[in-house]
């Protein structure tokens, strides 16, 4: 999904590339014992190896390792049996040591790939060039004091993976597409909580411009983005500067930038760095990793099933669409709410009802489907009620607003409110002839106007408090006014 922008001199190629920080979810950091718990009190979670005392020595952790290699095979990437921890030398307040170990030529995980599900229906493959692992840096902390900057280390040593893009993306919308896509696969893993506003996903975007066709342009960093909102939009920002300074006689630098969303623009942080500027050397105190085949076929065969195979899944043995597949299957508790759901039942019902009344009532709380007051086995439970002829469809929709107040059970609302569907014909057969009584010119045009059927549905299911069953008031009624 290319975007183009028109621009003085023709039209202009955005090309993106995103750098994702993942934080592994571990209950210690990458190289200490640290506690990772968000929200601790400043610098409460330290050790002297994340606080750079001289002499401390790094110990990898093991499930840090195993996390990232999930996470790869998640992408369908090549796992490198033998890789190297690095020393990225820069200076920071917070970062104690002076460097960050990272990895640099020889990473844990190389070439992937994920596939977007793209608006019209076709999918598109964006290359992955690596995962690497490294530790984070803490948090400098600039609002706390007038004249006095607070750095907080609770964060440094946090192991991150960081999942570097192919320059593969060409439209914000495609960015803001993919960054969905492999937060869903990590939450499928396991390996990363996604979670954008607590930190734990922060993405750098790269982009460029170009004439299409032409070779790439020089790139700007964007970091530190937060949200997919706010990733999208600074794509748009920045790639719109590019072009009007290209067009205005400049020429575009290398540089690492900020988004400041409130006033709409990129600002310049500083040149950008080259590789050759970290001064990259393997970490002395840390043997290069080698992983065991038999250890990376253990992993294999524990992956979870992935998105994009849970909905190759849901699409043929549900037989629902595949948007509808798409939409059930980006969050793992949704999917497996829906089978829940769906289980020895229509499963097109099920899924109408967990995406459009569920999904709509969660939404309007705030809530995620991992808080719903109402259960699976009760939605299911209110779905049989209307498929044995309990309750009608629109009887239902009360029902169900109860369980979302209550958290009550639907049989349980359905006999204390006196709900039951009426299915005695004979009850219904006079609440028809009431209504044709009431309504005499009416029932005398249905020989010419067979729609003047649904004015006497409405008047009977009102009569009725909507009780009636439908299709026994529009049998009766279609008998009554034919004779």
């Amino acid at each position: 999904m290319t975007s183009l922008i028109e621009g003085r001199t023709g039209q202009w190629e955005i090309v993106i590339g995103l750098e994702v920080h993942a934080q592994v979810t571990a209950r210690a950091k990458l190289f200490s014992g640290a506690a990772t718990e968000f929200g601790a009190a400043p610098n409460s979670q330290v050790s002297t190896v994340d606080a750079g005392f001289p002499g401390m020595l790094p110990v990898i952790n093991r499930h840090c390792v195993e996390q990232a290699v999930k996470t790869g095979l998640g992408l369908d990437a090549q796992i490198n049996l033998f890789s190297v921890f690095d020393r990225k030398n820069y200076f920071y307040p917070d970062l104690p040591s002076g460097y960050q170990i990272s990895q640099y030529q020889q990473p844990v995980v190389g070439a992937g790939r994920v596939i977007l599900d793209m608006p019209d229906g076709s999918t598109r493959a964006i290359g992955i060039t690596r995962l690497h692992l490294e530790q984070d840096a803490g948090k400098s902390l600039h609002d706390q004091h007038p004249r006095e900057t607070y750095v907080d280390l609770n964060r440094a040593g946090i192991g991150l993976m960081e999942i570097v893009s192919e320059p593969d993306l060409r439209s914000a919308e495609e960015a803001g597409i993919y960054i969905r896509k492999l937060r869903s696969i990590l939450r499928y893993l396991g390996t990363c909580d996604g979670n954008m506003e607590e930190g734990s996903l922060r993405c750098d975007c790269n982009v460029s411009v170009r004439h299409p066709g032409d070779p790439y342009g020089t790139r700007c960093e964007i970091k530190n983005l937060n949200s997919v909102r706010f990733v999208m939009q600074a794509i748009e920002v920045e790639a719109r500067r590019q072009v009007e300074l290209i067009e205005e006689g400049g020429r575009v630098e290398q540089q690492t930038r900020l988004y400041d969303s409130a006033r709409g623009e990129t600002r310049r942080m500083r040149s950008k760095e080259h590789d050759h500027d970290y001064r990259y050397f393997p970490d002395p105190d840390l043997l290069p990793l080698e992983l065991e085949p038999e250890w990376l076929d253990r992993l294999r065969a524990e992956l979870p099933e992935l998105p994009d195979a849970k909905k190759a899944r849901f699409v043929a043995g549900y037989g629902l669409s595949a948007d509808d597949a798409g939409v059930l299957v980006a969050e793992r508790a949704s999917a497996e709410y829906f089978e829940r759901v769906a289980e020895g039942r229509d499963p097109k019902a099920a899924a109408n009802w967990v995406m459009g009344d569920l999904f709509g009532a969660l939404n309007r709380s705030g809530l995620g489907i991992e808080q719903s007051p109402v259960t699976a086995d009760r939605l299911g439970g209110l779905i049989d009620l209307i498929a044995d002829g309990t309750i009608s469809g629109r009887i239902a929709k009360d029902v169900f607003a109860e369980m979302i107040e209550t958290g009550e059970a639907p049989g349980t609302i359905v006999e204390a409110k006196g709900l039951r569907q009426l299915t005695d014909s004979g009850a219904i057969a006079a609440a028809v002839d009431a209504a044709l009584a009431a309504h005499p010119a009416q029932a005398a045009q249905y020989a010419t106007n067979p729609k003047i059927l649904g004015f006497f549905v409405g008047q009977i299911m009102k009569a009725t408090g909507g009780k009636a069953n439908p299709a026994l008031v529009n049998e009766i009624l279609r008998k009554k006014l034919a004779g």
